[in-house]
């Protein structure tokens, strides 16, 4: 049995970036940058206003100075307008700086007379000025490939006059849930049946990885409807499998598989929750099979899939894995077991504390986490500890 490292770097090393395309810039939100982006353009691009006020020279604009209005700059088009000592300029946030300004003066520090100022305080030089570049200055790097475009960061490429950018494309994934023990959403379950959840469950978490959904099936536990519906799966770049993985008579899916012509790579990690775990290729399709319990599902996903979603959605290495933070433990903790375990549980106020059942089938307390805590085998933890712990919400 593999371990958890061990399994990553098996997975990662048969994934690869998919190609590069040109995407809208709304498109590419949530997506990865394919190229290096710097500044074509200063920001601000002029010197401008920071105020609603009056352009003046700070040496001749001191408290009680009087100042001759000599014209009225709005934000937009520049009017090419000058002052000299003992002149001001009516100006609006965000527009030009008039030549010979050196500072703004609020329009609540001034007493309007007419075509007058009566300035009622002093000003520095400086003052409420946006000076050319001070926030970017051109050619300084604004996106390095690998990163996560954000709507921060697709306003900054939007500021340099950029429609598009180029990205990876996102994985396309099928996700195919097993088993005669599972009802689909609007039927009757049968005396023994359980609603079937995993598919939903993997649809949002490959979402938010980054993925493309463009298949969704359920199979039976009748091997030939298996290999029909996993043969379809095989057309995309990623074919997720939910139950039907461990060693039961009735788990047929690495049979199916290989029936397929799909290479199994590696199969059983040492996690808890999880443990049955496979993983091949077949072409271009990246091929996971996870458990069919839920939390076992959610935990081998966010560990083992989600990197790999990752890495062919063009992210740098940093952001394969969950964002780690410091925690203090909110309630002790003990791993008796032979694996490494995944404690569920919410961090708040800097406390992360455990989420109901800690069962692989315990759906509730899932649903109310959003933290993982990785205890190795003989590890006991004591209230308060200092432990570090993995976000996905």
């Amino acid at each position: 049995m593999l371990s958890e490292a061990e399994a990553r770097a098996a997975v990662l090393e048969k994934v690869a970036p998919l190609p590069k395309e040109e995407a809208p810039l709304i498109d590419s939100l949530g997506r990865f940058a394919a190229r290096n982006s710097r500044a074509v353009r200063s920001l601000p691009a002029f010197d401008n206003s920071a105020m609603d006020g009056y352009a003046v020279q700070a040496a001749s604009c001191q408290s009680g100075a009087r100042l001759r209005v000599v014209g009225e700059q709005p934000a937009g088009a520049d009017r090419g307008l000058s002052i000299g000592a003992g002149e001001a300029v009516r100006i609006f946030t965000g527009a030009p700086l008039p030549a010979g300004a050196d500072a703004v003066i609020m329009q609540e520090d001034v007493t309007r007379e007419g075509e007058t100022i009566v300035a009622n305080s002093g000003v520095e030089e400086g003052e409420f000025l946006r000076h050319r570049g001070s926030d970017l200055a051109e050619g300084q790097m604004i996106l390095h490939a690998g990163e996560p475009i954000t709507p921060g960061i697709v306003s900054l490429l939007a500021s340099q006059g950029m429609a598009t950018t180029e990205v990876h494309a996102r994985p396309r994934v099928a996700i195919v849930s097993t088993g005669d023990e599972l009802a689909r959403a609007g039927d009757s379950p049968r005396p023994g049946q359980i609603f079937e959840s995993n598919s939903m469950m993997l649809h949002a978490l490959a979402l938010a990885a980054g993925a493309e959904i463009q298949l969704v099936e359920h199979a039976p536990d009748d091997f030939d409807r298996l290999v029909e519906i996993l043969r379809r799966g095989l057309t995309h770049d990623v074919l997720i499998v939910t139950g039907g993985v461990s060693v039961g008579d009735r788990d047929f899916v690495k049979a199916a598989l290989r029936q397929l012509g799909v290479e199994i790579a590696l199969w059983r990690v040492a996690i808890k929750p999880g443990k049955p775990f496979v993983f091949g290729r077949s072409d271009r399709c990246a091929v996971f099979g996870l458990p069919g319990n839920p939390v076992s599902t959610f935990v081998t996903f966010l560990k083992l899939v989600r990197p790999a979603l990752r890495k062919m959605a063009g992210a740098s290495e940093k952001h394969f894995g969950l964002r780690q933070v410091p925690a203090k433990l909110g309630c002790a903790l003990e791993n008796d077991g032979d694996r490494p375990h995944y404690f569920r549980g919410r961090l708040e106020q800097g406390f992360f504390s455990m989420s109901g059942r800690q069962e692989s089938h315990a759906l509730f307390g899932l649903s109310r986490a959003n933290a993982l805590l990785r205890v190795d085998p003989g590890v006991r933890l004591t209230m308060n500890a200092s432990v570090a712990v993995e976000l996905w919400d």
